[in-house]
């Protein structure tokens, strides 16, 4: 029997302490992605996905935002809050899937495809952003496939699991997929999900395809090479709030194993098993207590996007909240359409 994923933890109420008092004189909001550190969750004034942040972020009165995620998200925020001081704690926290695509290798790829419609999954770059029609989460994206008429070739990227996924859903023929994927995901696979199954008998199976890092079981889902039965395709809010909406107790959670954080400590009378210890990602660890101080003190390090690429990104952005928003239904079930 597996027994349960602990998370590697380093606690300083001290500097915590400290955090939160450097954050008040800043006037400075602490958001923390759900694949953080524990501690850096529980020092942050928002835990939750790259979209969400960002949205609270863009709407909030503080004058410094300090996104402990990776850089594609910080420039996300920045990109919807063009007025704040945003900070990246560390500037090693990148992201391998974000990476395996630049604005240069998008323009090749469009000029050999000239009139094609480009998609691209939100764990990309600004200036990929900014070179696409529109951007995706995991929820939406069937949706925003959808909505492109069907006579469209279509550019999806840069994850090959949630096209390959997407290309099947639709029944699309015309999509082009760029070849992607995130370093977690691997440690992932059907084989290992099905034999983590076949041990926790009755457990509920919540599986996560954005940040990539289960894009393949999604993909194998929908091929039906893993069984759909008591298993839940859900965004990070969806996945969050599953366990609070049905009487299960036991849980398999197929994604980063930073959520489990979030999980357990909002639903303290359930259990969660990581479907693989070993899917954690390196970058989103990189954040510490101390780095976290260190940029409300000095200011460090402040993350811009050219307004030129900006005002493009901006609009392929919002064209994926503008489709993803109205049915509140995500292509996976009745959970929100988020990341």
């Amino acid at each position: 029997m597996q027994s349960m994923t602990i998370l590697e933890a380093h606690y300083d109420p001290a500097l915590a302490a400290e955090i939160r008092e450097l954050a008040k004189s800043r006037n400075a909001v602490i958001l923390a992605h759900n694949y953080e550190r524990p501690e850096i969750q529980d020092v942050a004034d928002y835990v939750g996905d790259s979209l969400g942040l960002s949205r609270e972020a863009a709407k909030t009165d503080a004058d410094v935002i300090v996104f402990c995620g990776v850089h594609f998200m910080a420039e996300t925020a920045a990109i919807l809050s063009p007025t704040k001081t945003v900070l990246l704690p560390d500037l090693a926290a990148g992201c391998s899937l974000a990476s395996t695509i630049d604005a240069a290798q998008l323009k090749a790829w469009k000029a050999e495809h000239p009139g094609a419609v480009v998609v691209a999954y939100v764990n990309t770059t600004a200036e990929v952003k900014a070179e696409s029609d529109y951007c995706c989460t995991s929820g939406n994206a069937v949706e925003v496939i959808n909505a492109i008429p069907r006579d469209k070739e279509i550019l999806f990227l840069p994850d090959m699991f949630l096209g390959a996924h997407v290309r099947r859903e639709t029944k699309r023929d015309n999509i082009h997929v760029w070849m992607g994927e995130c370093h977690v995901h691997a440690g992932i696979d059907p084989e290992h999900i099905t034999r983590t199954r076949a041990q926790h008998p009755g457990a509920e199976f919540l599986i996560h395809p954005e940040c990539g890092c289960a894009t393949s079981v999604v993909e194998a889902m929908s091929a039906g090479a893993v069984d759909r039965n008591n298993a839940h395709i859900l965004s990070t809010e969806g996945m969050i709030k599953r366990p609070q909406q049905t009487e299960q107790d036991t849980f398999i959670v197929a994604t980063e194993i930073g959520i489990l954080h979030r999980l357990r400590r909002e639903n303290p009378s359930k259990r969660f098993i990581a479907a693989n210890d070993r899917a954690q990602c390196t970058y989103m660890k990189v954040t510490t207590l101390a780095k976290v101080r260190d940029a409300l003190e000095h200011l460090q390090h402040r993350i811009t996007v050219p307004e030129d690429v900006a005002a493009r990104a901006r609009i392929s952005i919002e064209r994926m909240v503008s489709i993803g928003g109205n049915s509140g239904v995500s292509p996976f079930g009745p959970e929100d359409p988020g990341e």
